[in-house]
């Protein structure tokens, strides 16, 4: 039986015990969705595929680690998120963000029935959510991209319940209103 035809976890063995093949075999099968997942974040080609490889490497390294209660690949993503947001706040050090533009104020908004976004096209909401904030973009990239819940996003934002709450809340409404004008 080639690689290609075998199962993830016959692969994930192979993989432990240092078969670069196998290694070779689980990177092709995930490097563009982890790719792009990298690349939602840092918004930057060579540092979303440098951060790729790097994931594969630590995911690779702690293989031994990996409990088999997730998926593989969601596991791998959660490297690659965890990685992608540390090279973000690095890039985001020497970056000022005026906070005229934030207001401490936020209303709850929820989706009326008569809200009518069904024409929408999903390029045109992708294009709306790259002219977010870069924090707004992030966090509704992880939680309605990436299918993270509000406790997974707080523990990679590393911020609290509350401000996650808020921040999405805030993003949902900066997008809505972006969509309005559309």
């Amino acid at each position: 039986m080639t690689l290609t035809k075998q199962s993830i976890e016959s692969l994930l063995v192979l993989c432990q015990d240092g078969n670069q093949l196998a290694q070779l075999e689980v990177y092709n099968r995930y490097q563009n969705a982890m790719y792009n997942t990298a690349f939602r974040i840092v918004k930057n080609s060579a540092e979303a595929e440098d951060i790729m490889q790097e994931s594969f490497i630590t995911a690779f390294d702690k293989l031994d680690t990996f409990k088999g209660t997730a998926t593989f690949g969601s596991w791998l993503k959660r490297i690659v998120v965890n990685n992608s947001i540390v090279q973000y706040r690095k890039a985001q050090r020497f970056t000022e963000v005026s906070e005229n533009n934030i207001s401490e104020e936020t209303e709850e908004y929820t989706m009326e029935a008569d809200d009518d976004y069904g024409s929408v096209q999903s390029r045109q909401l992708l294009e709306m959510m790259d002219q977010l904030h870069d924090n707004y973009r992030n966090i509704l990239s992880l939680h309605f991209i990436e299918g993270y819940d509000y406790e997974e996003i707080c523990e990679i934002m590393n911020i609290s319940y509350a401000n996650c709450r808020t921040m999405i809340s805030r993003a949902k409404e900066s997008l809505r209103k972006k969509l309005v004008t559309v």
